[in-house]
């Protein structure tokens, strides 16, 4: 019983797993019916570059996360941990984002080439949380100076406020 959340854990994440895997072998095929064997007329070499390309979107976070997914095992065999938590945010979100983005634009590049500007969305969101995290390094300015005159007068009462020492009342007999 003490391994419970393990096993769970562990379960969990091979149900997770089969599920992204079922998405891509899905899309993949999609594509290769619909544009390869149906629209073959109109069938170029930037589709197949676009099909490496996507292929490749799906193989590095697919390995990312199977790498995480993975569960850790003792020397005899028994189950210490059922692997990283799958619905958590951070880069495990991230990657599932990137397998998503994939997956919509390739399936959707059958009905228009224009959809590939879509995976522009994933550099754009790169640079957005770089510039947060860059923007924490940089100087602020002075913030005494921005400071109106109604906010001024209520920190001040505030301080004055906490600065006065709580009275306790006490009953008298």
């Amino acid at each position: 019983m003490a391994n419970q959340g393990a096993k769970k854990r562990k379960e969990e994440n091979a149900r997770h797993m089969e599920k992204l895997r079922r998405l891509i072998i899905a899309c993949n095929v999609i594509y290769f019916v619909v544009r390869m064997i149906i629209f073959h007329s109109t069938f170029t070499w930037k589709h197949w570059v676009g099909l490496v390309l996507t292929s490749v979107a799906y193989a590095i976070p697919y390995q990312q996360l199977s790498a995480m997914a993975k569960p850790t095992y003792t020397d005899d065999g028994e189950l210490i941990d059922g692997g990283f938590d799958m619905s958590t945010g951070g880069i495990c979100g991230y990657l599932h984002d990137v397998i998503y983005i994939t997956s919509f634009v390739q399936v959707m590049s059958i009905l228009s080439e224009k959809f590939w500007y879509t995976y522009l969305v994933i550099p754009a969101f790169g640079a957005y949380q770089s510039f947060g995290f860059i923007k924490g390094f940089l100087p602020q300015g002075s913030e005494g100076d921005t400071e109106d005159e109604k906010t001024r007068k209520k920190r001040e009462k505030m301080e004055k406020k906490t600065s006065r020492g709580k009275f306790v009342k006490t009953r008298t007999r």
